[in-house]
Protein backbone atom coordinates (compact mmCIF):
# COMPACT_ATOMS: atom_id res chain seq x y z
CA UNK A 1 0.00 0.00 0.00
CA UNK A 2 1.53 3.50 -0.79
CA UNK A 3 2.10 6.47 1.97
CA UNK A 4 0.39 8.58 0.20
CA UNK A 5 -2.89 8.88 2.57
CA UNK A 6 -5.38 9.68 -0.47
CA UNK A 7 -3.70 6.68 -2.28
CA UNK A 8 -4.61 4.49 1.06
CA UNK A 9 -7.98 5.35 0.92
CA UNK A 10 -8.57 4.71 -2.59
CA UNK A 11 -7.00 1.37 -1.94
CA UNK A 12 -9.02 0.10 0.40
CA UNK A 13 -11.74 1.39 -1.14
CA UNK A 14 -11.01 -0.63 -3.90
CA UNK A 15 -10.33 -3.67 -2.17
CA UNK A 16 -13.47 -3.38 -0.27
CA UNK A 17 -15.21 -3.01 -3.79
CA UNK A 18 -13.50 -6.01 -5.64
CA UNK A 19 -14.10 -8.12 -2.43
CA UNK A 20 -17.84 -7.19 -2.73
CA UNK A 21 -17.06 -6.49 1.16
CA UNK A 22 -18.73 -2.47 2.72
CA UNK A 23 -17.00 -0.40 0.35
CA UNK A 24 -19.87 2.89 1.45
CA UNK A 25 -17.77 2.52 4.72
CA UNK A 26 -15.31 4.80 2.72
CA UNK A 27 -17.91 7.23 1.49
CA UNK A 28 -18.57 10.68 3.03
CA UNK A 29 -21.94 10.95 4.89
CA UNK A 30 -22.60 13.73 1.82
CA UNK A 31 -20.73 12.08 -1.08
CA UNK A 32 -21.73 12.89 -4.35
CA UNK A 33 -21.34 10.74 -7.94
CA UNK A 34 -22.04 12.48 -10.93
CA UNK A 35 -22.30 9.93 -14.37
CA UNK A 36 -20.11 13.39 -16.35
CA UNK A 37 -21.82 11.77 -19.89
CA UNK A 38 -25.72 12.56 -18.71
CA UNK A 39 -25.08 15.10 -15.42
CA UNK A 40 -26.58 12.86 -13.18
CA UNK A 41 -25.83 13.27 -9.56
CA UNK A 42 -26.83 10.89 -6.61
CA UNK A 43 -26.14 12.71 -3.20
CA UNK A 44 -25.52 10.81 0.20
CA UNK A 45 -23.87 7.66 0.94
CA UNK A 46 -26.40 5.52 0.96
CA UNK A 47 -27.91 6.36 -2.68
CA UNK A 48 -24.36 6.10 -3.60
CA UNK A 49 -23.67 3.44 -2.43
CA UNK A 50 -26.60 1.45 -3.44
CA UNK A 51 -25.88 2.35 -7.44
CA UNK A 52 -22.17 1.28 -7.09
CA UNK A 53 -23.81 -1.61 -5.46
CA UNK A 54 -26.55 -2.49 -8.38
CA UNK A 55 -24.26 -1.65 -10.89
CA UNK A 56 -21.63 -4.55 -9.93
CA UNK A 57 -24.34 -7.14 -8.50
CA UNK A 58 -27.59 -6.26 -10.02
CA UNK A 59 -27.43 -4.88 -13.70
CA UNK A 60 -24.49 -6.66 -13.73
CA UNK A 61 -22.19 -9.40 -12.22
CA UNK A 62 -18.90 -7.38 -12.72
CA UNK A 63 -15.95 -6.05 -11.39
CA UNK A 64 -13.65 -3.24 -11.78
CA UNK A 65 -10.04 -4.57 -14.05
CA UNK A 66 -7.95 -1.58 -12.34
CA UNK A 67 -5.51 -0.40 -15.53
CA UNK A 68 -3.74 2.81 -13.27
CA UNK A 69 -3.93 4.69 -9.98
CA UNK A 70 -2.73 8.43 -9.69
CA UNK A 71 -3.18 10.38 -6.17
CA UNK A 72 -1.99 13.33 -5.02
CA UNK A 73 -2.96 14.81 -2.15
CA UNK A 74 -7.15 14.85 -1.74
CA UNK A 75 -7.55 13.69 -5.54
CA UNK A 76 -7.37 10.48 -7.47
CA UNK A 77 -7.78 9.10 -10.91
CA UNK A 78 -8.54 4.84 -11.67
CA UNK A 79 -8.40 4.14 -15.00
CA UNK A 80 -10.33 0.75 -15.38
CA UNK A 81 -11.66 -1.69 -17.67
CA UNK A 82 -15.36 -2.61 -16.02
CA UNK A 83 -15.63 -6.29 -16.97
CA UNK A 84 -18.65 -8.46 -16.42
CA UNK A 85 -21.93 -10.19 -17.32
CA UNK A 86 -25.34 -8.36 -18.04
CA UNK A 87 -27.56 -9.59 -15.22
CA UNK A 88 -30.71 -7.05 -14.96
CA UNK A 89 -32.43 -4.43 -17.09
CA UNK A 90 -30.18 -1.91 -18.14
CA UNK A 91 -30.96 1.11 -20.23
CA UNK A 92 -34.66 -0.36 -20.67
CA UNK A 93 -32.55 -3.89 -21.99
CA UNK A 94 -34.10 -6.72 -20.45
CA UNK A 95 -30.74 -9.14 -19.12
CA UNK A 96 -29.15 -10.69 -22.09
CA UNK A 97 -26.43 -12.42 -20.17
CA UNK A 98 -23.78 -10.83 -22.87
CA UNK A 99 -20.07 -10.24 -21.69
CA UNK A 100 -19.03 -6.75 -21.53
CA UNK A 101 -15.59 -5.01 -21.32
CA UNK A 102 -15.96 -1.09 -21.40
CA UNK A 103 -13.07 1.37 -20.17
CA UNK A 104 -13.88 3.95 -17.78
CA UNK A 105 -12.54 6.40 -15.59
CA UNK A 106 -13.43 7.91 -11.87
CA UNK A 107 -12.30 11.15 -10.33
CA UNK A 108 -12.46 11.00 -6.85
CA UNK A 109 -11.95 13.87 -3.93
CA UNK A 110 -10.90 12.75 -0.82
CA UNK A 111 -10.98 14.46 2.86
CA UNK A 112 -9.20 12.83 5.54
CA UNK A 113 -10.17 9.17 5.28
CA UNK A 114 -13.30 9.40 3.51
CA UNK A 115 -14.33 9.93 -0.34
CA UNK A 116 -16.58 13.16 -0.61
CA UNK A 117 -17.09 12.89 -4.69
CA UNK A 118 -16.70 10.79 -7.57
CA UNK A 119 -17.02 11.73 -11.16
CA UNK A 120 -17.70 8.64 -13.07
CA UNK A 121 -16.23 9.05 -17.05
CA UNK A 122 -18.22 5.53 -18.26
CA UNK A 123 -18.86 5.23 -21.87
CA UNK A 124 -23.00 4.45 -21.14
CA UNK A 125 -23.30 4.69 -25.28
CA UNK A 126 -20.26 2.14 -25.34
CA UNK A 127 -21.94 -0.38 -22.63
CA UNK A 128 -25.47 -0.29 -24.48
CA UNK A 129 -23.50 -0.83 -27.81
CA UNK A 130 -22.14 -3.88 -26.26
CA UNK A 131 -25.60 -5.41 -24.85
CA UNK A 132 -27.30 -4.59 -27.89
CA UNK A 133 -24.88 -6.04 -30.56
CA UNK A 134 -25.50 -9.32 -28.54
CA UNK A 135 -29.25 -9.42 -28.82
CA UNK A 136 -28.56 -8.93 -32.76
Amino acid sequence: MASNPTRQVIDRYLEALLGRGDFGAFLAEDVKWTTMETGEELHGREPVRAFIDALHTQLFDARPEVRSIVAADGAACLEADFVGTHTGEFAGIPATGAKVRVPYCVVYDVEGDLITALRGYLPLGVLVGQLQADRS
